[in-house]
């Protein structure tokens, strides 16, 4: 069982930045892409971001230019950093990485003034 440890979620107000971190420990990190995906209440879950063991990263069309996504495959880790931040982005945060699909137990951001 691949288990996803999410952290560095909370509240913020808009226009501020954060950062997201996810570990999976104990797995060859570099075979596999890793992204976030987001829920928000009342909604579909939804790509932020996926990067992929190559280095090719994909963004959802309303955080593109506002997100980055990258990876360090030494630390097992793949980071969010997130700017410029909007009511809109307040969502669960889930990790995941694949193939197959591993998923993050989810971390909340708030953004509001």
């Amino acid at each position: 069982q691949v288990q996803l440890v999410e952290s560095g979620g909370g509240s913020v107000q808009p226009g501020e930045s954060l950062s997201l971190s996810c570990t999976a420990p104990g797995v060859t990190f570099s075979n596999y892409a890793a992204g976030w995906f987001r829920q928000a209440p009342g909604k579909e879950r939804e790509l932020v971001a996926m990067l992929t063991n190559g280095g090719h990263a994909t963004y959802g069309d309303s955080v593109n230019g506002r997100f980055t996504i990258s990876r360090d495959n030494a630390k097992n880790t793949v980071y969010l950093q997130m700017s410029t931040l909007e009511p809109e982005d307040t969502a669960v945060y889930i990790c995941n990485i694949g193939p197959p699909p591993h998923w993050g137990q989810g971390i909340q951001v708030t953004v509001s003034s």
